[in-house]
């Protein structure tokens, strides 16, 4: 964990290496308050800019356990999952934007600036 890049630093088993942004790993975080319970039901995150992780815990060997320092920390990252956010990036972090913009909320840069 990168602090003041605010920027995990992933290695996996088959050599693919990636950094994700806590902004990014906080609205794609796998929890029910994040995803819902079901098809639609995604809540929409706002204002996550310049979240950080406070502290990350291994689960088992299969996934992570990440706090922020919003408060959140309910959403276990599986290795799978991870993978899947790295190999997804572009489109994930697009989808995400655009849902922001239809929704009428402008994000604004961090206080620092992070890559993705």
């Amino acid at each position: 964990m990168h602090q003041a890049s605010r920027l995990l630093e992933v290695h996996f088993d088959n050599h693919t290496e990636c950094m994700l942004s806590c902004e990014f790993l906080r609205v794609y975080s796998p929890s029910a308050e994040v995803r819902g319970h079901g098809a639609g039901q995604e809540v929409l995150q706002l204002d996550k800019e310049n979240v950080n992780i406070s502290q990350i815990e291994p689960v088992g060997r299969y996934a992570i356990k990440l706090f922020f320092d919003d408060g959140h920390d309910t959403g276990l990252y599986s290795w799978d999952y991870l993978y899947y956010l790295a190999q997804h990036y572009e489109s994930l972090w697009q989808d995400y934007i655009s849902k922001l913009s239809m929704a009428g909320h402008t994000r604004k840069e961090p206080t620092h600036a992070a890559k993705h």
